[in-house]
C-alpha cells in the first residue's frame, strides 16, 4: 500500500526544526559525518549542531555545501517548499509560496529557483552515439521582417 505524503503527515513527521535537521543528517551522511572540506579527515561534534574538520580546522553543519547553505530560511520551510513543488503537477508559484510561508515573493522565487537548479544538476544527462532529430524551421514570415531583412520573391522560408 502506497503512503501519501501530505501536509498533515509532514507536520507529524517534522514538528520542529531539530527533527528536520536530524532527518537531513540521516539522508546526507547516514550516521557517518563526512567533512565537506576534507572527506578523509576526522570530524568532531561541537555544540549547536556544528562539526569541526580536524585537518582544516573549519566548522560546518549539515547544510554546508547544499542548497540550504548560508540561508536564514528554516529547514521546515525548505521541506514544505519541496513537498509542494514535488506534489503538484505544475509546481507551485512563488506568490502562493510567499503567502503560505509568510516570506517575500522574491525569497520564495529564490527558493524555488535553487530547488530547480539542484534537480537539474542531479538529472544531467548527455546524448551519446547516433542522435536523430526532426527538421524544424525557426524564423518568422517575410512580411514580419524588418525591411533590411526581407527577401524578394520568397514564400516565407528563406535561408538567406
Amino acid at each position: 500500500m502506497k503512503t501519501e505524503f501530505t501536509l498533515l503527515t509532514m507536520s507529524d513527521n517534522f514538528p520542529d526544526e531539530e527533527s528536520c535537521i536530524k532527518y537531513f543528517e540521516k539522508m546526507r551522511w547516514d550516521g557517518k559525518v563526512v567533512s565537506p572540506y576534507d572527506p578523509a579527515s576526522k570530524v568532531y561534534k561541537c555544540s549547536n549542531g556544528k562539526y569541526k574538520c580536524k585537518n582544516t580546522g573549519r566548522y560546518f553543519d549539515v547544510k554546508t555545501g547544499t542548497a540550504f547553505a548560508n540561508t536564514k530560511i528554516p529547514m521546515r520551510a525548505w521541506f514544505y517548499t519541496m513537498m509542494l513543488f514535488l506534489s503538484h503537477k505544475r509546481g507551485v508559484s512563488s506568490c502562493q509560496l510567499a503567502r503560505d510561508l509568510g516570506i517575500t515573493q522574491k525569497t520564495a522565487w529564490n527558493m524555488l529557483h535553487k530547488i530547480r537548479q539542484y534537480m537539474a544538476m542531479e538529472n544531467e544527462q548527455t546524448l551519446s552515439g547516433e542522435v536523430e532529430i526532426d527538421e524544424t524551421f525557426v524564423g518568422g514570415k517575410n512580411k514580419n521582417r524588418h525591411k533590411d531583412k526581407k527577401v524578394e520573391r520568397c514564400q516565407g522560408r528563406s535561408f538567406k
